[in-house]
C-alpha cells in the first residue's frame, strides 16, 4: 500500500476523524483552559510512555550483556584473576571453564548448553527445581535447582581451583555468592557476594575486601567429613585448635552473620556440592 493510499484511508476512518476534531477543539481553547491542560498533559504522559517503552526494548541487549559482563568480573575475581585493565570477556573465555552439574550425584551434564542455563531462573521452575524440607532449609531458600553452574580454573587438564555458587537468606534480602576453593575442594581462596542488600555498614560488610581477606586458607570439611566452615562471634583466635574453620562474625550484624553460616554450611553440605567436591577429589587422585 502507498503512502498515499494508506493517509487516504487513514483520513477516512472515524474514530481518526473524531481524534482529529477534538485535537483541533483544544488547540482552540485558550491557554488557560483547565481542559486544555489536562489534555495536553495526557498526550505528554502518552507520549513519554512511549518513548520509556522504546527505550527500555532498545536497551534491553545492552543490559543483558552487561549483566553477563558483570557476572563474569565477580567469578574471575573470587578466582583471583581479575587485574587492572583485565580484558574481562577475553580473559573469562581463556581461563575459566563452565560446567553443569547435577547437584545430587555430583556428575557433569554435556547435554545441556552451559552459557545460556540460568541457575536462578531454573530454582524458580517447578519443571527444573527441587523444594527443600523445613528441616534441611537451613540456607532459607525454600528451593533449588537440580543443575548447578560451576566455574573451573585449569592448567591443562589439572583444576586449580573450583568456584561453587551459593545463595542463602540474610537479614534483610537473600544473599547471592561465589565460593572459591583449591583444587583439594577443602581449602578456601575467596569469598564474594555480588548481589544482597544487607544493612550498610553492618551485614553489607559481607563486601568489604578486609573481611573477604580472612576466609583466605580456611578449611570446609573436618576429618569426620562434617562441614565446620562458618562465622564466630567476634574474633577468632588464631591460636586455638579449630580456628581453621572459623571466620570473624560481622560486628553488630548477628542475623547476617548466621545468615552466612547457614548458606555455606548448606552448599557445602550433601544439600549442595557436596557429592560433586567428592567427585573432584578422586578424579584429582586419580
Amino acid at each position: 500500500m502507498s503512502n498515499g493510499n494508506f493517509k487516504e484511508r487513514l483520513e477516512e476512518n472515524p474514530n481518526y476523524q473524531k481524534a482529529n476534531a477534538y485535537k483541533e477543539k483544544v488547540l482552540a481553547l485558550g491557554n488557560d483552559s483547565l481542559e486544555k491542560t489536562i489534555a495536553v498533559a495526557l498526550a505528554l504522559c502518552f507520549v513519554c510512555a512511549i518513548l520509556v517503552s522504546f527505550a527500555a526494548v532498545a536497551l534491553r541487549p545492552l543490559q543483558i550483556e552487561n549483566k553477563a559482563l558483570d557476572m563474569k568480573k565477580n567469578i574471575l575475581e573470587v578466582a583471583g584473576l581479575l587485574d587492572e585493565g583485565t580484558d574481562i570477556n577475553q580473559a573469562f573465555s581463556d581461563q575459566i571453564e563452565e560446567k553443569l552439574v547435577d547437584i545430587e550425584t555430583g556428575d557433569y551434564i554435556d547435554d545441556m548448553d552451559v552459557v545460556t542455563y540460568d541457575q536462578r531462573k531454573a530454582a524458580k521452575d517447578p519443571s527444573q527445581n527441587i523444594n527443600i524440607s523445613t528441616e534441611d532449609d537451613i540456607a532459607s531458600i525454600k528451593r533449588k535447582a537440580k543443575i548447578a553452574k560451576v566455574y573451573l580454573v585449569k592448567s591443562g587438564d589439572v583444576i586449580e581451583s573450583i568456584i561453587l555458587p551459593m545463595h542463602g537468606y540474610g537479614l534483610w534480602s537473600t544473599m547471592y555468592g561465589f565460593l572459591a576453593l583449591e583444587s583439594d575442594g577443602q581449602t578456601v581462596k575467596s569469598i564474594n557476594f555480588y548481589d544482597q542488600a544487607e544493612t550498610p555498614g553492618l551485614g553489607g560488610e559481607v563486601v568489604n575486601p578486609n573481611w573477604r581477606a580472612l576466609w583466605k586458607g580456611k578449611k570446609v570439611y573436618s576429618e569426620s567429613g562434617d562441614v565446620k566452615l562458618g562465622l564466630i562471634k567476634g574474633v577468632v583466635d588464631t591460636s586455638k585448635p579449630g580456628s581453621e574453620y572459623d571466620v570473624d562474625g560481622l560486628a553488630g550484624a548477628t542475623l547476617t552473620s548466621l545468615g552466612v553460616s547457614n548458606l555455606v554450611k548448606y552448599w557445602m553440605s550433601n544439600q549442595g556440592f557436596s557429592a560433586y567436591l567428592d567427585k573432584v577429589r578422586i578424579e584429582g587422585e586419580g
